[in-house]
């Protein structure tokens, strides 16, 4: 990786504050709660090294990808009863191998004392949109319960 590659992966994590965020990992992906809260447990998939297109991503790396995807699916639907889910895999700012991992709802969801609502529910997830980012630690909160879900 040369350095405007590290650069971009340093930039990347901390724009979307995977460390801060990060909810489960393996080595090749991280899964981290999405700072902006587009819908309830709203989070990015992220590729763990630089890469910049899909196809640049290994055949091992694809197999761990699965692996955390059913984790991260089995435990948005153990905390938050999602109705389906959505992988957005855009690239148009942030130019590295990433989802965004969107839970949708067809009714609104009660979390942490507060209404969360899907405003772009049944089309395209309102990705502009960022729930409840005013209330001191709902974002850890909701972090939490995910990394809680369906344990033991």
């Amino acid at each position: 990786m040369d350095v405007d590659e590290a650069q971009l992966l340093v930039d990347f994590r901390g724009k979307f504050r995977v460390d801060e965020l990060l909810i489960a990992s393996t080595p090749a992906w991280s899964w981290s709660l999405r700072p902006a809260q587009a819908t309830l447990g709203a989070g990015v998939l992220s590729l763990n090294r630089y890469a910049a297109s899909f196809s640049d991503v290994s055949g091992a790396e694809l197999a761990e990808m699965a692996v955390l995807v059913g984790q991260l699916e089995k435990a948005v639907k153990c905390a938050f009863g999602y109705d389906v889910i959505n992988y957005l895999m855009l690239m148009m700012v942030d130019k590295h191998v990433h989802f965004h991992v969107i839970p949708r709802y067809q009714a609104a969801r009660r979390f942490a004392g507060l209404e969360w609502l899907d405003g772009g529910w049944p089309a395209m997830p309102d990705l502009s949109v960022s729930q409840h980012a005013e209330h001191e630690g709902v974002l850890s909160a909701v972090r939490e319960a995910l990394g809680l879900a369906c344990a033991g």
